[in-house]
């Protein structure tokens, strides 16, 4: 929960000039998936180019959605962008962490029919659907056609959305989950953007799970007893997770009861039975213990032990 001695710094787009105001946009939205862009002109020049302002939209029909902004310091427009309105083709790659030197390399903005899959010592790899080729080394890309190029102003910075949809997308073997039904995301090993030089890496520790609650209605933090939705130990994620269990998941009081003789807990009682402020902090840290390992039960288990009389 925010502390009531919060400060925010608040701004006004308007009232800063363009170069002042995007650190602070392109550095709070963050991470940013990077599409990594190849196209080609009208004479078959071959462009590469990564881009930060790009996503998803839709699965069916298959969108992705990324934009060339007007460069801030000039006005001026990406060569992906004219390339994409004389050719009307794009291929998404997709850029891990072994790719990001290369990717950032081919940001230089080079004179327009220079070939960034040069510079940046990347290969060409025919696309099936489509003109651009594909990069070779990338884990993932996507063949698009260009169905809408949405210009957002004529100004610096003014974004280009160019809406793509996939007619035809490849993903290396080695990043595929068993049975090919999916992407692996500890195989993948993504990269995204944040501001500045900075960029963050998805993999290993810095992966988590959080349970989505699509399939079940959790009770929410309006249901939450009194003195666990009011810890001053419990954090914003940890109460979350306690209230997105459903109702009838909850432990009953013989579950309660019973739980009370699991030898860690037996021990805990033990030894805090004449303390009951150190009892009570010992089963809040048990309990955060359960849900750092998943066990959402065991933890609701642990906090209502110490539930207040009613």
């Amino acid at each position: 929960m925010p502390s009531p001695e919060t400060v925010f710094h608040s701004l006004t787009p308007s009232d800063l000039k363009p170069s002042e105001w995007h650190p602070f946009m392109v550095g709070a939205v963050a991470p940013r998936p990077v599409a990594f862009a190849s196209t080609i002109d009208a004479e078959g020049r071959v462009n590469l180019s990564p881009y930060s302002f790009f996503n998803a939209f839709s699965s069916n029909p298959p969108i992705l959605v990324f934009s060339p902004a007007n460069r801030v310091r000039d006005n001026t427009q990406k060569h992906t962008l004219q390339n994409v309105r004389e050719v009307p083709e794009v291929v998404i790659n997709i850029c891990d962490f072994a790719l990001v030197e290369q990717m950032s390399l081919a940001s230089t903005e080079y004179d327009k029919g220079v070939n960034e899959f040069t510079k940046a010592g990347l290969t060409e790899l025919a696309s099936e659907r489509v003109r651009p080729p594909r990069v070779a080394e990338a884990p993932a890309a996507f063949e698009c056609v260009v169905e809408q190029i949405i210009e957002l102003g004529q100004n610096n910075g003014a974004g280009n959305l160019i809406i793509c949809r996939v007619v035809r997308a490849h993903f290396r073997q080695d990043i595929l989950l068993p049975d090919a039904i999916g992407i692996d995301p500890f195989k993948l090993d993504a990269v995204a953007r944040l501001g500045g030089d900075w960029y963050c890496r998805a993999s290993g520790a810095s992966l988590f799970e959080a349970p989505k609650p699509n399939r079940h209605i959790g009770i929410g933090f309006d249901e939450l007893p009194d003195h666990i939705r009011n810890s001053d130990v419990l954090t914003g994620n940890e109460l979350g997770r306690l209230a997105n269990i459903e109702r009838d998941a909850l432990p009953t009081p013989e579950q309660i009861e019973a739980f009370k003789a699991e030898p860690m807990v037996a021990y805990l009682l033990n030894k805090h039975r004449n303390d009951a402020p150190e009892r009570a902090k010992q089963l809040v840290q048990l309990s955060r213990q359960f849900l750092a390992e998943g066990r959402q039960v065991e933890a609701w288990k642990a906090l209502q032990l110490e539930l207040p009389a009613s």
